[in-house]
C-alpha cells in the first residue's frame, strides 16, 4: 500500500515568506529553505526581521488569505488523491496553512504550530518533532506504507532519499547538481505519471 508525501511551498503553493517579502518590502524576507538548509536558523532569523519591522501573524495572514494554490495544483492533488493515499508534510504552521487547505479542497496536512506573544509577534516554534518530515515518512513505513516522496528543498531531501520513490519537482539548479540521482521533474503531469508509474509496478 502506498501513500505519497508532498512538500506544501513551491510544490502547491508559492512561497509564503517570498510573497509576504514582495508584499512588506522587505526582500531579505525571500529567504527560504532552498537557501538556508538549517529550518530552525532560519525561522529564529525571520523572527528577528519581523519584529524589528513591526510586523506580526496578523500582517503574514492577511497576505496568505490573498495567496492561491500554483496553477495546476488542485487538479493534480485531486487526481492523485483518486489514486493513492497523499498527505501534505510541511515545515509551516497551523496558522499559515489552513485557508491554504481550502483552496486545494482539504487534504490532510501535517505541519507545525507557532508561538504568538501578546502584542501579536511570533515569538518561537513549535515543531511536530525533530526532522519531521523524515520521522513522518518512517512511522508510515513502520506501520506497513511504502512511501513515495516530493519536495523542491533541502528540507524535502531527507523523505525523498528514505521512501520507495522520491523526486524533485521545480528545485533550484544547485540542488539538481548536488543530486543528480533524484529525478527532478517540472510539470505537474510528469510528476503524476511518475508517482502513477512506481504504484502500478
Amino acid at each position: 500500500m502506498y501513500i505519497t508525501c508532498l512538500d506544501m511551498e513551491g510544490v502547491l503553493v508559492p512561497e509564503i515568506w517570498i510573497e509576504f517579502a514582495r508584499e512588506s518590502g522587505i526582500p531579505e524576507l525571500t529567504r527560504t529553505t532552498r537557501d538556508e538548509p538549517d529550518y530552525d536558523k532560519l525561522m529564529k532569523w525571520r523572527m528577528g526581521v519581523l519584529r524589528e519591522h513591526g510586523l506580526g501573524l496578523k500582517e503574514i495572514q492577511e497576505t496568505i488569505a490573498r495567496i492561491d494554490p500554483l496553477p495546476g495544483a488542485k487538479e493534480f492533488l485531486d487526481k492523485l488523491r483518486s489514486e493513492t493515499q497523499a498527505i501534505i508534510l510541511s515545515d509551516t504552521f497551523e496558522e499559515f496553512a489552513q485557508p491554504l487547505m481550502k483552496k486545494l479542497g482539504w487534504p490532510t496536512i501535517f505541519c507545525n504550530s507557532l508561538e504568538v506573544d501578546a502584542d501579536g509577534f511570533i515569538s518561537g516554534i513549535r515543531m511536530r518533532c525533530e526532522h519531521s518530515k523524515l520521522t513522518t515518512v518512517r512511522g508510515l513505513q513502520s506501520i506497513g506504507f511504502e512511501t513515495i516522496a516530493s519536495g523542491d528543498s533541502y528540507n524535502d531531501l531527507e523523505m525523498i532519499e528514505a521512501s520507495k520513490a522520491g523526486f524533485l519537482f521545480r528545485t533550484t539548479e544547485k540542488i539538481r547538481q548536488d543530486y543528480p540521482h533524484l529525478p527532478a521533474f517540472e510539470s505537474y503531469d510528469e510528476l503524476l505519471s511518475a508517482i502513477e508509474q512506481v504504484i502500478r509496478t
